[in-house]
């Protein structure tokens, strides 16, 4: 991806998945380096966030690069000064544009007027780094991706719309349990059928939480009200009732099955404490991934992953 955008999961194909998911588990062992000594990455966010800026900003700095943070309050994203105008001042700076925003449109004008490669670090369409973490650490606890269930269970959202497409790219099975009216539709859902009649995997989407978790290797959940959603609460609180991930649900699933959530969390909402905490839970060791994942992915686009890859069972 030397030099290109990654703005969406289907910017990459399943090879090249499988290659940073591998560089990934090489670096882990590795420890810091100067790969990408000399670069400079801008982190424009216009939501806030612990894992996203955290996981980025040490990623640079263990590659040898550094980190420019800049907040909604600095920039004004399309506010203070447009988008485009945005886009050329940055590029004239960095290297790297991460950008986290509320309109996946702000993130396709960015990469539009960039002549650096813009990363999306969450948008209301999608979040594929968060997908890209999601992948490593089930290939680290699964030892493979190809022929796994996972089921999701929830809001139709950005996470949701991330993971369908990678899953069904890597030839796992994906099964969604939502509401009708909050369920992965359009677009997004089409191409997953392209990408699994192409892998051989298989999608179901259900309103049955029981239907999708039974027999599954995985399961996930998330938030049922977004950053952005918040007048939305009460009114998603009653349409996702029934859909909570708690011991009887995770019951379901194969005995050795494990539990991800991409966080934060509303404990006691989407899932109980007893599932969050308890022995099939992968969430810390999945949120440790995100920095890892962003180091082969930075590696990548910045400077060529010229390293022994680890062999992808």
């Amino acid at each position: 991806m030397q030099g290109k955008d990654f703005l969406s999961i289907s910017d990459i194909n399943a090879e090249g998945i499988r290659r940073l998911i591998s560089a990934a588990v090489t670096m882990k062992t590795e420890g810091w380096s100067d790969r990408l000594n000399e670069k400079i990455l801008a982190v424009l966010f216009e939501k806030p966030s612990l894992r996203t800026r955290t996981s980025f900003e040490v990623a640079m700095r263990q590659l040898g690069g550094q980190c420019i943070y800049l907040s909604p309050a600095e920039v004004g994203l399309g506010k203070r000064e447009s988008t485009a105008d945005v886009a050329r001042v940055l590029s004239g700076y960095v290297d790297c544009i991460a950008a986290r925003t509320f309109s996946h449109r702000t993130l396709e004008e960015l990469g539009q007027y960039s002549r650096v490669p813009v990363i999306n670090s969450l948008s209301d369409l999608e979040h594929p780094c968060q997908a890209m973490a999601d992948l490593l650490t089930i290939y680290e606890k699964k030892e493979t991706l190809e022929g796994l269930t996972l089921a999701f269970i929830g809001d139709g959202n950005n996470v949701a719309n991330s993971l369908i497409l990678s899953a069904t790219l890597c030839g796992m099975n994906f099964r969604m349990a939502s509401p009708a009216a909050y369920a992965i539709k359009g677009d997004i859902l089409n191409r997953a059928h392209g990408y699994a009649a192409a892998s051989g995997s298989s999608i179901l989407c259900t309103i049955d939480p029981r239907e999708a978790v039974s027999g599954a290797d995985i399961v996930y959940t998330d938030v049922w009200t977004s950053m952005g959603q918040e007048t939305e609460t009460e009114k998603r609180r009653q349409a996702f009732a029934g859909y909570q991930v708690n011991s009887a649900l995770l019951s379901l699933a194969k005995d050795e099955a494990i539990f991800m959530h991409d966080l934060p969390a509303h404990r006691g909402e989407e899932v109980t404490d007893e599932v969050m905490d308890g022995p099939q839970s992968v969430i810390f060791h999945q949120s440790e991934n995100r920095m890892h994942i962003l180091k082969a992915l930075l590696t990548d686009i910045l400077g060529g992953l010229e390293i022994e890859l680890a062999d992808f069972r």
